[in-house]
């Protein structure tokens, strides 16, 4: 069985250029990607939901 590539929260502010507390505001409005939170507290996002919320952000813009 092929588990998701995770990314770290890091990986996912990096990579969509944005700030911790930009990123949490938007969480708050519910247009985030959808994060996971480990049992140990840590926070993921699969690369298919990163990769899906890019589409739709592409959807909205066009």
């Amino acid at each position: 069985m092929v588990r998701p590539k995770m990314l770290k929260l890091p990986e996912v502010l990096e990579e969509i250029e944005m700030s911790r507390a930009a990123f949490y505001r938007m969480r708050a409005r519910g247009k985030a990607p959808k994060l996971i939170k480990l049992p140990n507290g840590q926070i993921r996002c699969r690369r298919s939901d990163l990769d899906a919320w890019w589409e739709r952000c592409e959807q909205q813009a066009a």
